[in-house]
């Protein structure tokens, strides 16, 4: 196996990701391992989203770099865009979708809730605004276990 190891956690894969992607036109926005690091699932975004094209692109261009010059072991690999209810996962995710409608998974109830929807305002000195019915709300960035878009009906 090359220079990756899944040993109980994240591989270095994601930095490679995050430095690869953007040359080629495109914004790292998650990954998923499954079946020990044999499967990877790959989401991409862009301004204007994804297309299928985009999707082989992509595909070709990391299965070249990962069979070829990384020497790395996968039995399938998948790339996609990262749907209408993309995961915010950078500080540049919340400011991107700033006034969109966002819902929060958090870590720590705060005011007995651990699933929150509104609005995203600013998140700024690791503290996320969120506008819940009329009125702003601050958590904890440290705090959202997890924070995905809510796509509109």
């Amino acid at each position: 196996m090359g220079p990756f190891f899944v040993c109980g956690e994240r591989m270095d894969l994601q930095a490679l990701l995050e430095n690869t992607l953007p040359g080629l036109g495109y914004e790292f926005v998650d990954l998923s391992l499954g079946n020990h690091g044999k499967y990877l699932q790959v989401f991409i975004d862009k301004p204007g989203g994804i297309t299928v094209e985009d999707c082989v692109a992509v595909s070709n261009h990391l299965s070249r770099l990962l069979a070829v010059d990384l020497d790395y072991e996968y039995d399938r690999l998948e790339v996609s865009s990262p749907g209408l209810d993309r995961p915010l996962k950078k500080e540049t995710d919340i400011e991107r979708f700033r006034g969109e409608k966002a819902q929060l998974k958090l870590r720590v109830p705060v005011d007995g809730r651990r699933n929150v929807v509104g609005h995203l305002g600013e998140l700024k000195n690791g503290i996320l605004e969120l506008e819940v019915d009329g009125a702003i709300q601050a958590f904890e960035w440290s705090n959202v276990d997890k924070a995905r878009l809510v796509p509109a009906i």
